[in-house]
C-alpha cells in the first residue's frame, strides 16, 4: 500500500520564496519561484497582506508590485520586552486592587474605631471599645454596599471615566470601588478589536460606491500616507479587496464583496472624516471632581491616622508595641502613600501621550486644510494660514507655531507637495491629493454599486480620428463629472470635531446615548 505525499503548505512555500526574494515581488516573481498558477498565487499573496506588514506599488510597467517587509514581520507583533512589561503591569494592577480593596474599607473603619474607642475612653470610664463589642454592624454593611453596590452595574462591566457614566442610565451607574481604582491607575482604556476599528472604513468603502484610494483612507483616519498604504494592503487581505492600476498609475483598491446586499442597491453616509474626529486629552483618573475628592479624603485619612495612631508612641514599651507599629502604623503607612504616589507617576506618562495626541490632532486639521485646497482646484496654502487656523481651533491644547509649521512640512514631504516663497512665507500645493482622488473618482464609473451600460465609448466600426476623438471627449466628461462628485466628500473642513474613545467600541451595540460636542466646538472639555 503506497501512502500519498501531502503537498507542501502553500502558505510556507510562498514564505519561503518571499523571503529568497526579499520581500519584494511581482506575480510573476511569485508563480516562477513556487510552480504555484496565477490564481492560487495571487489569492495567497492577498492573504498575507492581512497577516503581514506589506503593501501594493506599481512598478514603471504598471505591473502590482508586493513589497513585504523583508523578515516577513507580522503585523501585530510585539517586541518581548513589551509584552513583559505589560503583563507585569497588569499583574500589578489586579494585586494592588485586591489589596486596596481590603486596606482602604478595613483600615478606614478600623481607624474611625479607634479613634472613637479613645474619645470614648477619654471622657467616661469604660472598655477601650467605647461599648462596641467587636464585628460589623448595619451601618459597617451600608458602606461596603455603597462602594461594592453599584445598583444595577452589570458584573464586569468596564469604566471609562464620569463622560461614560454621565450617558448610562440612572439604574447602571458604576459602584464607588470602580472610581477608587480609577483614581489609582485612570479610567479602564478601550481595547477595540480588529473589526471594530475597521467599522468606519467599510463604510467609507460602501459610501465611496466599492473603491478607495490610501490617500482618501489619509483623509479618514489622519494616518501618515505609508501607514495609510499599510492599512489599504491589510484591508485587501481581510476583506476581499482587489488592486486595480489607474491610466495614471494610482493604485484603487476595489470591494466589490461590500458592494452587494439583500436590500438592492447598497447606500451608505458618509463617516466623519479625520477632523472631525480630534482626539480629547487623556485624563488622570476620569472621575469626576467630587468623586476624586472623595477618594483623596478617604485615603488622606487613612495616612494621617496611620501616622499618628501607628507612628506614634502609644505602645511603647508593650508586648503589643511592633504588632501595632506594623499593623496600625507601618502598612496602612506605605499603602496610601501608593494610592497617592501611583497617580503621580502616571501623570508624566500621561503628558507624553497627549503631546501624541495633539500631534495627531495637528494633523488631522492639517489635512482637512490641504484636502480643502485640492478637490475643485489645486490651491496654495499659506503656511501662516494654516498656523492661524489649526492654533486658534486647538487654542485648549496649547499648540505652538513650530508644532504646526513642522507637521505641514512632513505633509507636504509624503505627498511631493509643490513649494513656493511667496511675500507672505512659504506656501504649499498638493497636487498629487487631487490627482489620487480623480483617479478614485473616474474608476468609480465602472459602478461595483449597479451595473449600468452607459454611452457608447468604442465601436470597432470607428476610424483611428473618430475613436481618439471619442476617447477624449469621454474622458472630459468623466472628468467633469469627477470634479462635481468631489466635492460631496468634502465634509466641513472648516470646523472641528470630537470622538470618544469608548465610541469606537460600543459603536451601535450598547445601550449608550452618545452626544458628540459640537463640531464648530475648538476647545476640548477640562477634566
Amino acid at each position: 500500500m503506497t501512502t500519498a505525499t501531502l503537498p507542501t503548505e502553500p502558505d510556507t512555500t510562498l514564505r519561503a520564496a518571499l523571503l529568497r526574494l526579499g520581500g519584494r515581488a511581482t506575480l510573476g516573481d511569485v508563480v516562477s519561484a513556487t510552480g504555484m498558477p496565477d490564481d492560487r498565487a495571487e489569492t495567497a499573496l492577498r492573504g498575507l497582506l492581512e497577516t503581514l506588514r506589506g503593501h501594493l506599488e506599481v512598478t514603471d510597467s504598471g505591473e502590482l508590485l508586493y513589497h513585504f517587509d523583508p523578515k516577513l514581520v507580522e503585523r501585530d507583533r510585539e517586541p518581548w520586552g513589551v509584552r513583559f512589561r505589560r503583563a507585569a503591569w497588569s499583574a500589578f494592577k489586579t494585586g494592588f486592587k485586591i489589596w486596596t480593596a481590603v486596606m482602604l474599607v478595613a483600615y478606614f473603619v478600623l481607624f474611625v474605631l479607634i479613634i472613637v474607642a479613645m474619645m470614648v475612653a477619654a471622657s467616661k470610664d469604660r472598655d477601650s471599645f467605647g461599648g462596641r463589642r467587636g464585628g460589623f454592624g448595619f451601618g459597617d454593611f451600608l458602606i461596603l454596599h455603597w462602594i461594592f453596590g453599584g445598583r444595577g452595574w452589570r458584573r464586569g462591566g468596564l469604566y471609562y471615566g464620569d463622560s461614560y457614566a454621565r450617558r448610562l442610565p440612572k439604574e447602571a451607574q458604576p459602584p464607588f470601588h470602580k472610581k477608587v481604582f480609577a483614581f489609582i491607575f485612570g479610567p479602564e482604556e478601550p481595547k477595540p478589536t480588529q473589526q471594530q476599528r475597521d467599522r468606519s472604513v467599510l463604510q467609507l468603502i460602501r459610501a465611496r460606491k466599492g473603491m478607495l484610494t490610501a490617500t482618501e483612507l489619509v483623509a479618514h483616519t489622519g494616518l501618515p500616507l505609508a501607514e495609510a498604504q499599510e492599512e489599504m494592503g491589510r484591508l485587501t487581505g481581510a476583506y476581499g479587496g482587489d488592486p486595480h492600476v489607474s491610466q495614471g498609475g494610482e493604485i484603487v483598491y476595489a470591494f466589490p464583496g461590500l458592494m452587494k446586499s439583500a436590500h438592492g442597491r447598497v447606500r451608505a453616509s458618509e463617516p466623519s472624516p479625520a477632523w472631525l474626529r480630534l482626539e480629547y486629552p487623556r485624563k488622570l483618573t476620569g472621575n469626576a471632581g467630587g468623586a476624586n475628592a472623595l477618594v483623596g479624603s478617604l485615603n488622606g485619612f487613612n495616612l494621617g491616622a496611620s501616622v499618628v495612631l501607628g507612628l506614634g508612641p502609644a505602645f511603647s514599651g508593650t508586648p503589643v508595641e511592633a504588632l501595632w507599629f506594623y499593623g496600625v502604623g507601618v502598612v496602612p503607612a506605605v499603602f496610601s502613600t501608593m494610592f497617592f504616589g501611583i497617580p503621580l507617576v502616571r501623570w508624566f506618562g500621561l503628558r507624553a501621550g497627549n503631546e501624541a495626541r495633539k500631534r495627531r490632532n495637528v494633523r488631522r486639521l492639517l489635512v482637512g486644510h490641504v484636502y480643502a485646497g485640492s478637490v475643485r482646484k489645486v490651491r496654495w496654502l499659506p503656511v501662516s494660514g494654516a498656523v492661524e487656523g489649526v492654533v486658534r481651533r486647538l487654542e485648549g491644547w496649547k499648540v505652538t507655531p513650530e508644532e504646526v509649521t513642522a507637521e505641514l512640512e512632513r505633509l507636504a514631504a509624503e505627498f511631493n507637495a509643490d513649494v513656493e516663497a511667496a511675500d507672505a512665507g512659504l506656501r504649499y500645493r498638493f497636487p498629487e491629493v487631487r490627482g489620487s482622488m480623480v483617479e478614485a473618482e473616474l474608476m468609480r464609473k465602472l459602478g461595483l454599486d449597479r451595473q449600468k451600460l452607459g454611452r457608447v465609448v468604442y465601436s470597432t466600426s470607428d476610424e483611428s480620428a473618430a475613436e481618439s476623438e471619442r476617447d477624449r471627449k469621454a474622458f472630459d466628461r468623466e472628468l467633469a463629472r469627477a470634479d462635481v462628485s468631489l466635492s460631496r466628500y468634502l465634509r466641513s473642513p472648516d470646523r472641528v470635531g470630537y470622538e470618544e474613545d469608548f465610541e469606537v467600541v460600543l459603536g451601535g451595540e450598547a445601550p449608550v446615548r452618545t452626544r458628540r460636542p459640537p463640531r464648530s466646538r475648538s476647545r476640548p472639555r477640562r477634566q
